[in-house]
């Protein structure tokens, strides 16, 4: 079978397309087939060993580099405290015998650390006057300012009494400026 083309129907156009439709399944249809290949079932062999192929595997997923995970040392703080002023109870204050007093200092965390739970103010020396020897310090992010407030009780005899505490870290270490009480106790 042989087929002619002339100019106008080498043009394509849906139409034309629709024309030569039939041609090619006709021309697909005379085309000669191949033989079928008979089903032959499967026969049960012998194990035989696997050989290693030459042929590459492809690579099926691209791998991701595991992350390389760095310890970083945390940076040391310092730990400072700064007197700024008494704000209850000027030194030299006359106060009677066994009155409660609300003593009240204004301080600046100077250092690099934050003050949390673990910080405490201890007493150092002089007359602790009825308080506990260890207070807690008051929570302060470092470079604030925070008042520190311990309450005391006047001693029964007359003179003069001064009572010093400092701060303290977690590990035990004192640090910064001491801030103190001085009263007179007079009858």
């Amino acid at each position: 079978m042989t087929l002619w083309f002339n100019e106008d129907m080498l043009r394509f156009t849906p139409r034309s397309f629709l024309i030569l439709l039939p041609v090619i399944f006709f021309a697909q249809a005379c085309a000669p087939q191949a033989a079928s290949t008979p089903f032959r079932p499967p026969t049960q062999a012998a194990p035989t060993s696997i050989l290693a192929t030459t042929t590459p595997v492809p690579q099926l997923f691209t791998p991701v580099p595991t992350p390389t995970i760095t310890a970083t040392i945390p940076a040391v703080c310092t730990n400072n405290l700064s007197f700024i002023d008494d704000i209850t109870m000027d030194d030299g204050t006359s106060v009677t015998p066994g009155t409660s007093m609300d003593k009240q200092w204004l301080v600046q965390n100077s250092g690099s650390c934050n003050w949390d739970s673990t910080y405490r103010l201890k007493w150092i020396g002089g007359d602790p006057m009825g308080a506990a020897t260890e207070q807690s310090l008051y929570p302060a992010r470092a470079g604030t300012q925070a008042t520190l407030r311990i309450i005391f009780s006047a001693p029964a005899g007359e003179g003069l009494y001064e009572s010093a505490w400092q701060a303290v870290d977690p590990d035990g270490n004192v640090f910064g400026d001491l801030v103190f009480i001085k009263i007179v106790v007079t009858p």
